[in-house]
């Protein structure tokens, strides 16, 4: 059977959900094989943990040498090891986790593969075949790699992990980098303050503010806590310096694929629609009965958000205690 590559998610060896997911998708498509690019000291609890998702493999990239700097050597130590893996039986696929690094990852690796692309994939089936949300969401298409080695980047949220014990053995890689990968460091990086709650684009439910909360995000931030939720913002609230453009979802921000997406005070322009909806359930708090958000949910309420969340989030509160 094919080995599929699977890019692991984390920070600082911190594992993220995205990779459980990928692997997931990967078992249907071949064998998975995860690829850590991170300290070797790390990779031992790494391996443990994505074994239990099924990873075969677990091909270990020492990012000594490349820490420090931008993707260029990422993508170098990725197109080693998929040329090595080819080799050896064949690579199925290579899935990526659909960030602006991977993105960027992925698309360098393409053109050191000869190999097409598909960016933003919303799920990948067997071939594989991969289904996209395109035109600012107005169009599902499937689509399929016709040249080389399919490299697919996926959106968090795209499949549910599972868990399925694989044998995890660990295979330490070492990759020739360039000088020309190294022509762009990091000089300085400093960490993002927390909040607590889950990141975003990886968030199970979203609550997203809009021009209606008039610069207030205290009602959106407090249903979002009460209910584990992220929270977002639409354009108009991130332009009014309302909240900081890290937080925006769109076409122009980030795109979120949550179980459950609530738009506060949102109207519903195209731009913000087609960052988020692929959710799976929508819920819309609007005072405008004709809001063209309300076009696009599962529920809606017509009311004051200033009103609304208040009491949903105190009966909310109510019923877990």
């Amino acid at each position: 059977m094919s080995e599929v590559l699977v890019l692991i998610d984390h920070v600082e060896g911190a594992v993220r959900k995205p990779t459980y997911e990928l692997l997931t998708i990967a078992k249907r498509l071949g064998e998975p094989s995860a690829v850590f690019i991170g300290p070797a000291d790390q990779a031992s609890d790494v391996a443990e943990k994505v074994k239990k998702y099924g990873a075969e493999k677990v091909y270990v990239v020492d990012d000594s040498q490349i820490k420090g700097y931008l993707v260029a050597p990422k993508a170098e130590a990725l197109q080693q090891l998929a040329e090595k893996a080819q080799s050896n039986g064949g690579v199925a696929a290579i899935l990526i986790p659909s960030t602006a690094e991977g993105k960027e990852v992925a698309g360098r690796l393409s053109i050191k593969l000869e190999s097409g692309l598909i960016t933003d994939a919303v799920d990948v089936q067997e071939g594989p075949v991969t289904t996209q949300s395109v035109f600012a969401g107005n169009y599902t298409v499937t689509a399929k790699v016709t040249h080389g080695t399919p490299i697919i980047t996926v959106k968090p949220n795209s499949a549910a992990p599972e868990e399925s014990e694989g044998a995890g053995t660990v295979e330490e890689f070492s990759a020739t980098i360039s000088d020309a990968a190294k022509t762009a460091q990091i000089v300085a990086s400093q960490p993002r303050q927390a909040t607590g709650r889950p990141e975003l684009t990886e968030a199970a439910i979203v609550v997203s503010g809009g021009r209606g909360t008039g610069g207030n995000f205290e009602p959106v931030e407090n249903l979002a806590d009460a209910i584990g939720g992220a929270v977002g913002a639409s354009r108009a609230a991130v332009d009014s310096g309302w909240i900081p453009h890290t937080f925006q979802i769109g076409q122009t921000g980030k795109t979120v694929s949550p179980q459950l997406y609530v738009a506060t005070g949102i109207s519903g322009a195209i731009q913000h629609r087609a960052g988020m909806q692929t959710s799976k359930t929508i819920v819309a708090v609007n005072k405008d009965e004709e809001a063209a958000i309300f076009e696009l949910v599962d529920f809606g309420v017509v009311g004051d958000l200033h009103t609304v969340l208040p009491a949903l989030t105190e009966e909310v509160t109510k019923r877990k205690g």
